[in-house]
């Protein structure tokens, strides 16, 4: 172990590996053929009375193993070896538990880490238990007195630092959670496909108590003790796919109030930019659960709740300081009112007829998206205010959605001046011709659009047409 430890903090992690896993082996190999502790290196030098207990000798060595299993964890994680590490990972904190040697802040961290591995794997069930497993653990940090029961200031701080950590790491759990059923249940336009919900409903039923029953066995933390609070705990929020509306609402509550929790430590005023992510969390888990909403009006107030959120944090950023979480929340507005207009437009067509306060409203959205999306594509012109020949590969699909949906935009702006109509269907057609143009410039641009590319060319082929159809009706009247 010793010699492990020295070659990683030498940066030779291949050579700690080696000794590491040595030891490993060690430990397995005395354990099938003794499996009697041994002796503790300090009992040399002790009078015999004060030998110690074959219990004492049996903690001291799974300690010493558990050491083992915790630095290759971070050997692997160092060699790319991600599953491993995290396989290793899990069983030193189950060890931890099993043998008392722990620190409740660090463990409880160290699961909330291992639960954001297990959501890349979108092992929901698992994922939970580590964090249900960390909030609990978590808990006994705040009853433990410390070594001197006088904590710091600073420790204070910290302690309320790994807590509004250990949230946000529920947040990503419930906004995982949602967004994965929303992509199992979409249908090509992304709208809800009830054919889909009902299949999925169905096969749920089935599989639900087979797989309970066959995977909670690999993953549980903890003593009888803990465990009960660990499952109290995952009782608060559900690990399978929510199929409609109210099941989904339930895990967006539990994440708000994760967002109330995380933003109470990481504040605008000094951690602007963990307090941005927070509230794009938050908005992110208004976006998902209104995909759920099958009203279109009340779909429609839960994202006036993102703009609410998130226009008054891109007011106070300094673009000049923070340029990427600027273009992002630029982005994410225009994007918020563009759903917001296509929802009222289909509102609108509910209607015999369009009265002047859905005209107003459509246009009002429209025009604020088109704003947003201008300011995005404006962010990216260099300081003599020109727009780039190439596009950078990671802004060429949002900057070309940008140019896109601004064409779609002047298209869907309603007025009963057949000039200014004119002159909309005009921008609409330089907008979708740039998005052409550009792809037949740089052919490797195309897979970033497909889709875009595609109805651009349509509308290139049929606006001029329209257009002149629109100019030979004005020359009709002068």
């Amino acid at each position: 172990n010793n010699l492990g430890i020295l070659w990683s903090e030498r940066d030779e992690i291949k050579t700690a590996q080696t000794y590491l896993e040595s030891a490993e082996d060690l430990y397995n190999q005395y354990m099938k053929e003794d499996g009697n502790p041994p002796l503790d290196p300090s009992e040399h030098f002790m009078a015999e009375e004060e030998k110690l207990t074959d219990q004492e000798r049996s903690k001291r060595f799974e300690k010493a193993y558990t050491h083992t299993l915790y630095y290759l964890a971070q050997v692997y994680q160092h060699l790319e070896m991600i599953e491993k590490a995290a396989q290793y990972c899990h069983t030193t904190l189950k060890r931890q538990l099993e043998y008392c040697g722990y620190y409740p802040v660090e463990w409880a961290l160290n699961a909330a880490t291992l639960s954001q591995y297990y959501l890349s794997k979108q092992c929901f069930m698992e994922s939970r238990h580590c964090l249900a497993a960390a909030s609990v653990i978590f808990s006994q940090a705040g009853q433990l007195p410390s070594a001197e029961d006088n904590e710091t200031e600073q420790d204070q701080q910290d302690l309320r630092q790994r807590k509004a950590e250990i949230a946000r790491c529920w947040i990503k759990y419930c906004l995982n959670l949602l967004q994965s059923a929303r992509k199992l249940l979409e249908d090509i336009i992304g709208e809800l496909d009830p054919h889909r919900q009902l299949e999925l409903k169905a096969q749920r039923k089935k599989e639900e108590d087979e797989k309970e029953k066959g995977r909670k066995k690999a993953v549980l933390f903890g003593t009888s003790d803990i465990y009960d609070s660990v499952l109290a705990m995952e009782e608060k929020v559900s690990s399978v796919y929510p199929l409609e509306f109210q099941e989904a609402r339930e895990i967006f509550l539990v994440g708000q109030n994760y967002v109330q929790e995380a933003k109470e430590f990481f504040q605008a005023d000094g951690y602007v930019t963990d307090h941005v992510e927070i509230v794009q969390d938050h908005s992110a888990l208004f976006k998902v659960l209104a995909f759920f909403e099958e009203d279109y009006e009340r779909r429609c107030k839960m994202h006036k709740r993102r703009i609410d959120m998130l226009e008054p944090i891109y007011a106070d950023l300094n673009p000049q300081y923070y340029l990427l979480i600027s273009r992002q929340l630029q982005f994410e507005l225009a994007d918020t009112y563009y759903e917001m207009m296509d929802l009222k437009v289909a509102i609108g067509n509910r209607l015999e007829e369009l009265d002047s306060h859905t005209i107003k409203k459509i246009n009002s959205l429209a025009q604020l998206a088109i704003k947003y999306y201008e300011l995005f594509l404006d962010s990216l012109r260099n300081p003599d205010k020109v727009f780039p020949e190439k596009l950078e590969e990671d802004v060429l699909r949002p900057a070309m959605v940008a140019k896109f949906r601004i064409a779609r935009l002047y298209g869907k702006l309603i007025t009963l001046d057949s000039k200014k109509q004119l002159e909309n269907m005009q921008t609409s057609l330089e907008y979708y011709t740039f998005l052409v143009d550009y792809c037949e410039k740089y052919p490797d641009a195309v897979h970033a659009v497909e889709t875009e590319l595609e109805l651009s060319k349509e509308m290139v082929g049929l606006l001029p047409t329209r257009m002149e159809r629109l100019r030979a009706k004005l020359c009709q009247f002068i």
